[in-house]
């Protein structure tokens, strides 16, 4: 079997596994026995944003990205990136305690779109656009060394270990689907899933729930041996920022001299993002590239189709992102003496003054929301994965070994294995 083929298997089983997940789709309740107060669901606190943050943060954001630029591709140095990754662990990370966040941000700026009601600062629209900005010339270097995400889990990667790139491919879809539920649940006032469900902001904030927590502690003790899970698999952030690189006018190349295909570079990457020359069977066989080409684009709208089938047909699981909904469910099921038992949040309900009826008349409005919004969300996902397919159908024709401009973090991993590289100050 084909890498073409077992990619096309591995796709239809995670997608064919993600519905039939979202039909337990339950988000678990804050712990409210910890400090730790969930982010407001629509944008951070306004002390946040008046007050403790400044324009003084996004000039050092500015001088972070600029000076990770510098160490990608004038020191070409490997250690200023680590040693740049340590200070946003420290500054962005414990110091801000992961907010203001570019990778959150994508909510603020998603809620002002979707919500008339709802602004959106000019300091949260700097750190959502700088590093997109930067990743449009440079690639994505503010992956390498300046987001605090990225920095915790880099420092974790001691011991990382390559898995095959078709199972890399298939797992890469998850920041979609991440990236889709989010948007959905922006558009719909869910909340913001990203700000919520953020495994590292506990970390910085020294308080969590239980569940995030563990969550958290569990990705790093996967990124010893499995480099960046988040960054690969769930970062939705990341889906923008590849985007961007892949257009990028400049990027990090290796090596600055002529290669000699040691493979080295492709050894040293534990991202699978190191394109390999054009085996010479497909530069003889184009025809078959081809072949696959024209089958992709003629399913590609029956995918598409289906997918927005299925995520309408979703509507149900989906709506149990909204609290709202949620909280109908509840209800219902004590008031049929099937749940009992203390809830903060139907004790909470129940000495307002909104009926069960009035309730339940909100969530079945929600409800009728979500059916267009899974039609997208589904619709979004199948057509990530006919373009994914496509790029599989189009043989590229590479003579020596290169990053690939949309996975690769421009980390530098690579640079002290290049026999060819010249690294002053490493």
């Amino acid at each position: 079997m084909n890498k073409f083929s077992s990619t096309v298997l591995a796709v239809i089983v995670l997608f064919l596994a993600t519905g039939a997940g979202a039909i337990e789709l339950k988000f678990p309740p804050p712990d409210f026995q910890t400090s730790y107060a969930l982010p407001d669901i629509y944008a951070p606190e306004p002390g946040i944003t008046a007050k403790d943050f400044g324009w003084w943060d996004t000039v050092i954001l500015f001088g972070a990205l600029s000076l990770a630029t510098f160490f990608v591709f004038k020191a070409r140095s490997r250690r200023g990136l680590f040693l740049l990754s340590i200070f946003s662990l420290g500054f962005f990370g414990f110091y801000r305690t992961g907010c203001i966040c570019p990778v959150g941000s994508t909510q603020n700026v998603m809620a002002a779109i979707f919500l008339p009601d709802v602004g959106v600062s000019a300091i949260v629209v700097s750190f959502f656009v700088l590093p997109l900005l930067f990743s449009l010339f440079f690639g994505r270097v503010f992956c390498a060394s300046v987001c605090p995400l990225g920095a915790i889990q880099e420092l974790v990667a001691v011991a990382p270990i390559r898995i095959s790139p078709a199972l890399e491919r298939v797992l890469a879809l998850g920041k979609y689907i991440y990236l889709g539920l989010a948007v959905l649940g922006v558009a719909t006032g869910a909340g913001f899933m990203i700000c919520r469900y953020d495994p590292f902001v506990g970390i910085y904030r020294m308080g969590h729930s239980y569940n995030m927590l563990l969550a958290g502690a569990a990705i790093l003790i996967l990124g010893v041996f499995v480099a960046r899970p988040y960054c690969r698999f769930l970062c939705p952030y990341g889906v923008l920022l590849g985007w961007m690189s892949y257009f990028s006018k400049f990027h990090l190349d290796i090596p600055p001299s002529p290669c000699v295909s040691c493979r080295l570079c492709e050894d040293s990457c534990p991202y699978n993002a190191i394109d390999m020359p054009t085996p010479a069977n497909l530069v003889e066989k184009p025809e078959l590239g081809k072949k696959r080409l024209r089958l992709t684009l003629l399913v590609s709208p029956l995918l598409i189709l289906a997918g927005a089938l299925v995520g309408y047909l979703m509507y149900e699981p989906l709506s149990r992102m909204h609290p709202t909904v949620t909280l109908s469910e509840q209800i219902a099921l004590e008031d049929l003496g099937i749940m009992s038992g203390e809830n903060l949040d139907t004790d909470t309900f129940r000495t307002s003054d909104v009926t069960s009826a009035e309730l339940h008349a909100d969530a079945n409005a929600i409800r009728e929301q979500f059916k267009t919004g899974g039609a997208w969300f589904g619709a979004f996902i199948m057509l990530i994965v006919s373009l994914k397919l496509v790029g599989l159908s189009i043989v590229k024709k590479r003579d020596i070994f290169t990053p690939n401009k949309e996975t690769c973090f421009s980390c530098g991993r690579c640079y002290p294995y290049c026999p060819v590289e010249a690294e002053p100050g490493a």
